[in-house]
């Protein structure tokens, strides 16, 4: 059992790191001597095809690495010091976890 999601955790991050290839290729696509139309249908398709790549690799991966990641790619995240993300992440955990008491019964 280990070895099976062994693989797919290793699918996971490869697809989603693979999907910044369509990401780049939006840009790149532009450049191109192509008709108008057929720049536009083509960095439409590399959008969509992105997407579709990057949400397959976290349904591979899993919720738990799936956060992980998605944070480590936001650019928000990338000079934050590591110790306040560590604060705000136990806070909200702590949060998520405490149910308010209904005080009202009618």
């Amino acid at each position: 059992m280990k070895r099976s999601k062994n693989w797919q955790i290793k699918l996971g991050i490869f697809l989603m790191i693979f999907s910044g290839v369509f990401f780049a290729a939006t840009f790149i696509i532009p450049m191109f001597n192509l008709p108008t139309k057929t720049k536009v249908i083509a960095s439409t398709t590399s959008l969509v095809l992105m997407e579709v790549v990057f949400w397959s690799g976290g349904l591979l991966v899993g919720k738990e690495l799936f956060t992980k990641y998605k944070a480590q790619l936001n650019p928000k995240n990338w000079f934050a010091k590591k110790a306040l993300l560590d604060e705000v992440v136990e806070t909200t955990s702590e949060q998520s976890k405490k149910k308010v008491p209904e005080s009202r019964n009618l």
